[in-house]
Order: structure tokens, then sequence, then C-alpha cells
């Protein structure tokens, strides 16, 4: 390996974490993320996305909780689903 290609890859890994961290609060996709981080699979990338807890915090946030209203849950209406689940 030359000399220019390790100093490349030490700093790639290096600051892999810190740029990839920095580029998913950005929204850029984790799949884009991958190829420049040069990952075989997303799974070694998606170890970024599972660090980052501000950008969990965020995504937390955004989740809705509907209020109850007290009917059954629209599921047990869904004769096709029960009849799926019941085949299990």
């Amino acid at each position: 390996m030359s000399n220019i290609r390790r100093v490349c890859v030490i700093g790639l890994g290096r600051m892999g974490l810190p740029m990839a961290t920095h580029l998913l609060r950005a929204g850029v996709d984790i799949n884009t993320i991958r190829a420049w981080l040069g990952h075989v699979s997303v799974d070694t990338t998606n170890v970024y996305a599972e660090i980052d807890l501000a950008t969990k915090a965020r995504a937390l946030d955004k989740c809705a909780i509907l209020p109850d209203s007290g009917g059954p849950p629209v599921w047990k209406d869904n004769k096709d689903l029960l009849a799926f689940l019941r085949s299990l």
C-alpha cells in the first residue's frame, strides 16, 4: 500500500464517525454515506445512525401519540388480517 493511500485510509477511518454523524444530521441518505465510507454493507454504516442519540430524540419527537378513542382497534375490523394471523 502506498504511503498516500495509507494516509487517506487512516484519515478517513478517524474522521468517519464525526463526518457520518454530521451527514446523517444533515439528512444525507444512509446509502450515500455507506458508499462514501466504502462500506460493503449498510449494516456497517447503520452503526453511525444507532449511536446518534440526538437524531433518535428528534425522530421520537415527531411520533404522534394518538388519543385512545375508546373503541376497538382498527385492525380488529380487518377480517383478512385476522384470517392471516390465525393461519400462522
